[in-house]
């Protein structure tokens, strides 16, 4: 049947995944992507989730990692938000960063609460609940017609494996409401002088073994 003039359409979501090599630019395709959803009147609200343990940016060495950007509400988050805010022109905050190490400890002060009623806690389902919660309330909290998601670090790292059963999960429960797109690289070996695309071959690939078709490939070239 099709849906109430009154009714609100179902929230999107574009999650942003990296092939290859770290630093290829999910950052800026997921903030000009934004940009440009934005720019067509849409309300939308970018993620970023890491992969390291800190609960924020705040004790990283800034020289070694690039962090923090500080947020108006306090967060120190990655710097990609401040990509985020500049392409956007919004503040960004908590809800728009979030690490692993957030997510973990999330899980386990429930645990310790018994919030999940004697269950033993693994990493599926409850890791990745805790992870698609975070993305669902963020974009009701935006009211967001469109979640855009960065997952950070590159396809294939063990570190973000539940950031990518999560978006599995989502794909699987949200039928025509989740899209994928990977950013991938193309190099020109000089002694060849063209682009090769067997890096990016590999990376969907790897994608692939993890449940994930991707949508759209952002290929980045020399």
């Amino acid at each position: 049947m099709p849906e109430k003039a009154n009714r609100r359409p179902h929230t999107k979501y574009v999650f942003i995944s990296g092939g290859v090599i770290s630093g290829i630019g999910k950052g800026i395709t997921s903030a000009s992507l934004s940009f440009l959803l934005k720019s067509s009147g849409y309300k939308v609200t970018p993620i970023k989730f890491e992969n390291y343990l800190n609960l924020d940016a705040g004790t990283i060495n800034p020289i070694e990692h690039g962090d923090p950007f500080l947020c108006e509400d306090g967060t120190e988050a990655d710097m990609d938000i401040g990509t985020y805010e500049k392409f956007l022109d919004e503040d960004m905050g908590t809800d728009n960063f979030v690490t692993i190490g957030k997510i973990y400890k999330t899980v386990l002060d429930r645990e310790r609460a018994f919030e999940y009623n004697g269950e033993d806690v693994e990493a599926i389902p409850h890791v990745t609940d805790e992870i698609i919660r975070r993305i669902e309330e963020a974009g009701k909290k935006k009211d967001a017609d469109i979640v855009v998601i960065e997952l950070g670090g590159t396809a294939g790292e063990y570190q973000n494996i539940l950031y990518y059963e999560a978006a599995r999960i989502m794909t699987l429960r949200n039928p025509g409401d989740v899209l994928h797109v990977h950013v991938s690289y193309l190099p020109t070996p000089n002694h060849l002088g063209e682009p090769k695309t067997k890096p990016t071959q590999l990376s969907v690939r790897t994608l692939n073994s993890m449940g994930i078709q991707p949508d759209f490939i952002v290929a980045r070239s020399e």
